[in-house]
């Protein structure tokens, strides 16, 4: 468990379908986003439901077969690593996000018909 410095594990819902990117080299991107909710009761006693949203990138064979199987509402465990991506916008402004780079994941339910 020591060598493990960048690992993350993610149960949630898909919130759209997955957007599918052949880049110039052949390599195949899939970016997804993925809900992850808890529910608590407050002090209050007011129950709270927090939901929290994760940007998801596969490559290769794993976004191939993201491509296949996942669709906006399936429900999936994410196993992979944080990654911070820094890019510029049309505004020539440079920013960064953080996203999880997806290394494994696992289809638990499919969206209802």
């Amino acid at each position: 468990m020591m060598n493990i410095k960048n690992h993350v594990q993610l149960i949630g819902r898909l919130g759209a379908n997955p957007e599918v990117k052949v880049l110039n080299n052949g390599n195949k991107r899939v970016r997804f986003s993925i809900a992850v909710s808890q529910s608590y009761t407050s002090k209050s006693g007011e129950k709270i439901k927090d939901v929290q949203w994760h940007s998801v990138v596969a490559w290769g064979n794993l976004a191939t077969i993201a491509e296949r199987l996942l669709q906006k509402g399936s429900h999936v465990t994410i196993d992979g690593k944080l990654m911070k991506r820094v890019y510029t916008n049309k505004e020539g402004q440079k920013l960064s996000s953080t996203e999880v780079q997806a290394n494994e994941f696992f289809l638990l339910e499919k969206k209802a018909a």
